[in-house]
């Protein structure tokens, strides 16, 4: 007790307190669809995964979770991707839809669909460490897959990983709080 009659908080119990209470509030969080962007991909901040009640199209914003295979296991191990909560241990991707099944992809120096150049979509040799990447060989998206693409010059996308199956999509990605460096 103090000296002036008040009890004194158990700092333990303060704390204990504290770290039940930011548990409970990221768990709802989480249940409500919030997650973190820590990545240059996409702006940096909060965002809400929307559910999707229809098949991915040409221009959505999604997360999505990567399908577990050699070129997503090899981009974990060199550090472009996160461990996180999809099936391998992978943290799921925000990245834009720019064709679906039965769509043309061609790339070199950029990506192109059906015959278009799509913008911002150049591909790299190597890595900032001097890795090399190699691109994916292209070809007709298979009628289940996308193609993923982030206009950030150094993102990991499906340049370098090819399509994916349009299941592993959780939903549209959606800005709550986010900043742009």
């Amino acid at each position: 007790m103090k000296p002036d009659g008040r009890k004194t908080g158990n700092l333990a119990q303060q704390i204990g307190w504290a770290l039940a209470f930011l548990i409970a509030v990221t768990g709802l969080a989480w249940m409500a669809g919030l997650r973190v962007n820590v990545t240059p991909s996409e702006p940096l901040g909060l965002w809400r995964i929307e559910p999707i009640a229809r098949r991915p199209a040409v221009g959505d914003l999604v997360f999505i979770c990567p399908p577990d295979t050699v070129a997503i296991r090899a981009a974990l191990a060199r550090g472009y991707l996160r461990r996180g909560s999809c099936a391998g241990g992978f943290a799921p991707l925000i990245k834009t839809v720019i064709a679906t099944g039965g769509q043309r992809v061609t790339i070199d120096r950029n990506v192109r669909v059906d015959g278009h150049v799509i913008p911002a979509s150049f591909t790299r040799p190597g890595d900032g460490r001097g890795r090399v990447l190699t691109a994916h060989g292209g070809g007709t998206i298979p009628p289940d897959d996308i193609f993923l693409l982030s206009s950030f010059v150094q993102s990991f996308d499906s340049r370098y990983f090819g399509p994916v199956p349009a299941t592993g999509v959780l939903g549209l990605a959606r800005k709550v709080l986010t900043y742009a460096p």
